[in-house]
């Protein structure tokens, strides 16, 4: 997530009581979590085996719980404090734009030559390009991005929060969720479909890529261009898509998965782990589809004279 401006890191450090060690007159551009920092962006850690992990990344800023013992880049800034998940969570409720729904009609962000059926919802900041078609009951959530030439289908919801939560003594706490959804250009959403804004990035849906109804894309997930998604595929947060990938009906993939391009995966599969591209896989969990029916085929003939 992007700050409109940037924020120095003394000003931070005096918000939240945070202890500064490093350059405290630096600048922070942005907010992620650690799978999608960047350089300039603020991150925390709050778990020490992933001490390493936080201090080694591209971000500039780490909001910590305690000084470290191992070595790390000195030129990073560390902001130490009790609970830095609820520093990280408080400083992108400040940072986000705040929800306000809008008549579609008065609203300069959309392309006069796209078409808003009644009954659709638009949040603050959105952009819809020349040529779409928005059908009743669609929900598009603050600062969603959509390209040209893009339909999307009745009851379909865009940019919902992220399923994200922070377990501490057997409770959860939910994650303010910071991202967004970019739909490029030339993108069918089907009936029903669900797609979740990122954590603190965006989710993106290439283009061409065609879904059917009821399919779920969780937060932060990278689709590519020209995929398609028949009914009930459901992909979990982080994972990426490349492009050309058709996955079969009630497909479900796991999170921080990557399927290869041109991958084909068969329905009712189940993908737990990556999957190389250009290959049919079917099963779960999903391996090549022909080594998975000679296995069923042998099973079929166990016990057989």
């Amino acid at each position: 997530m992007d700050f409109k401006s940037p924020i120095r890191i003394s000003e931070i450090a005096t918000q939240y009581n945070c202890e500064v060690l490093g350059d405290s007159s630096a600048y922070a551009n942005g907010i992620n979590e650690i799978h999608r920092v960047r350089p300039g962006d603020i991150t925390f850690v709050d778990v020490e085996k992933y001490y390493a992990k936080a201090l080694s990344s591209t971000a500039t800023v780490i909001i910590i719980d305690k000084k470290p013992e191992i070595d790390y880049d000195t030129s990073k800034t560390l902001l130490l404090c009790s609970n830095p998940f609820l520093v990280y969570d408080s400083i992108v409720k400040t940072h986000r734009l705040d929800s306000q729904m809008i008549d579609a009609s008065e609203y300069t962000g959309i392309d006069p030559s796209t078409t808003i059926e009644p009954l659709v919802s638009i949040g603050k900041n959105v952009k819809i390009g020349k040529h779409c078609h928005i059908q009743s009951h669609v929900y598009i959530a603050d600062n969603t991005i959509i390209g040209d030439h893009v339909i999307i289908q009745a009851g379909s919801v865009i940019g919902t929060d992220a399923f994200y939560f922070k377990k501490e003594n057997a409770a959860y706490t939910k994650w303010t969720s910071g991202g967004n959804v970019i739909i490029e250009d030339q993108v069918d959403i089907g009936p029903g479909c669900t797609i979740n804004r990122g954590v603190s990035s965006s989710t993106i849906i290439g283009a061409g890529t065609k879904l059917d109804s009821q399919v779920h894309i969780g937060h932060g997930v990278i689709v590519g261009k020209n995929c398609l998604f028949a009914a009930q595929v459901g992909i979990a947060g982080k994972s990426i898509i490349e492009d050309e990938v058709v996955l079969y009906g009630q497909v479900g993939v796991a999170q921080n998965i990557t399927i290869g391009r041109k991958a084909i995966v068969l329905a009712k599969s189940g993908v737990s782990k990556n999957l190389p591209g250009e290959q049919v896989y079917f099963g779960y969990p999903a391996v090549v589809a022909r080594d998975k029916y000679r296995e069923l085929a042998a099973l079929r003939n166990l016990g057989k004279k």
